[in-house]
């Protein structure tokens, strides 16, 4: 009997698909690699040893703002932009229900061949 996804999870489904969607993206997933330090950055921090502008990195940042996974703190005139890692432990659970319900599948297609 494979394990439905929770009514919590299916809730996040769209959450989870922007995020997904978010990730794919290379010069995101640069950017939520080099937060993954746990030091909140300025955008000059985040350009620094990059070609792309602080415009760009601007746009990508507010793109992981959208589903949460990033987080804006003012200080001064400067803008500090951190990770919050709890909608990828959110996505996590998600995935893992889904890898069961295949497991589960793929064994039973696995028996129904063998026999």
């Amino acid at each position: 009997m494979s394990r439905s996804i929770p009514s919590h999870a299916r809730n996040k489904q769209p959450a989870h698909a922007a995020l997904f969607a978010a990730l794919g993206d290379k010069t995101r997933l640069a950017l939520v690699a080099r937060l993954c330090s746990g030091e909140p950055a300025s955008i000059t921090q985040l350009t620094a040893g990059t070609r792309i502008t602080r415009q760009a990195i601007t746009k990508h940042l507010r793109v992981l703002e959208r589903t949460g996974l990033v987080r804006c703190v003012r200080a001064g005139r400067e803008s500090r932009f951190g990770l919050d890692p709890r909608p990828l432990h959110a996505m996590q659970q998600y995935l893992d229900v889904v890898s069961h319900q295949w497991d589960q599948a793929l064994a039973r297609l696995k028996a129904f061949v063998e026999d």
